[in-house]
């Protein structure tokens, strides 16, 4: 064999044996010798205060979904900038809560293992577990992310889909980070918790194009009812609706029903129908259990969260998650 052949095999080795290191750092109880209360203060704190607050495993997840679209999930999307040029900046997380809530578990992490548990790690633990305190699915979180000190508002509003995404956009955000249409439709499914605002989807009711006001593929009675009495007009950004009315705070399948009915707040949730594949996945998920629902989505999620990880000696663990340098 010549020696460029061997030398090409030898780098080869060398990545693959990186690729997959990177991966086995992110482990499940990886803060079993370093922290070993990390998860369990997390749990704690959740179980203490989500019930004060039930609407938050919404954002909670939410937040884990945009941190890990951009740069991967590193924690980026908590840092704070003073010239407004962060990802928390970008209109896509202009409406995001929970920034606070996850700065009092970091605190108090902190406080019981300085500099060891990442920020990122935070986001994910955090999300799963307000999701199960509020009656919702359990997912493996395996832990070990580091955090990033890069956050920027560009990133954030070129990767993270907009309420307003077709297909075609949607399909290409999500295959950017690794994730195929079946993982589109089961992340979609989080949207049958929480609330939205107007601003998210008032072009459907009053500007959708040039040549048409109101979007046709939005069912007409649930158009008039959202206009007589959420969003009254273009220009309001203020009022709350929610994404899966009747049932916002229940982790079902009622989200794919209403889809299905063209009732699905969002362009985005409407282009999920526009796809002989993405259609058939909804039309399967309604037609089966809520265990199964509950299993797929875990799995995605699972997927989601290893998104581009920092792990061993890439990243940082960031001491407060909202600056950057810490």
């Amino acid at each position: 064999m010549k020696l460029s052949n061997v030398m090409a095999a030898f780098a080869t080795m060398i990545l693959m044996g990186m690729f997959v290191s990177s991966d086995a750092q992110l482990q499940m109880n990886f803060y079993a010798k370093s922290c070993p209360k990390a998860e369990k203060i997390i749990s704690d704190y959740i179980e203490k205060h989500i019930h004060n607050g039930p609407s938050l495993a919404a954002p909670l997840i939410r937040m884990h979904f945009h941190d890990c679209f951009v740069r991967g999930c590193d924690g980026s999307v908590l840092i704070n900038s003073t010239s407004g040029n962060a990802e928390k900046d970008a209109p896509p997380n202009l409406t995001l809560r929970g920034f606070g809530f996850v700065e009092r578990i970091k605190t108090l992490l902190e406080s019981e293992c300085p500099k060891t548990v990442s920020c990122a790690d935070i986001i994910a633990l955090t999300a799963r577990d307000a999701v199960v305190a509020t009656g919702g699915p359990w997912w493996s979180v395996p832990t070990g992310r580091r955090d990033g000190r890069i956050s920027n508002l560009t990133e954030a509003s070129n990767n993270i889909p907009p309420p307003t995404s077709n297909f075609t956009t949607l399909q290409r955000l999500f295959a950017n980070q690794g994730l195929n249409l079946k993982d589109l439709v089961l992340l979609s499914g989080a949207h049958t918790i929480g609330v939205s605002h107007c601003s998210s989807m008032n072009t459907r009711l009053y500007n959708f194009s040039t040549t048409v006001k109101q979007d046709p593929a939005l069912d007409s009675e649930y158009a008039a009812n959202l206009k007589a009495n959420k969003c009254k007009s273009l220009n309001d950004n203020t009022t709350i609706i929610e994404m899966d009315p009747g049932s916002r705070k229940s982790f079902d399948l009622s989200y794919y029903r209403l889809v299905l009915k063209r009732r699905g707040l969002f362009q985005s949730d409407s282009a999920l129908t526009t796809n002989s594949a993405t259609l058939k996945m909804i039309n399967d998920l309604v037609n089966g259990s809520e265990e199964k629902f509950y299993k797929a989505f875990a799995k995605s999620m699972e997927k989601m969260g290893r998104v581009k990880v920092k792990t061993g000696s890439a990243g940082v663990i960031r001491t407060v998650c909202s600056v950057a340098g810490s």
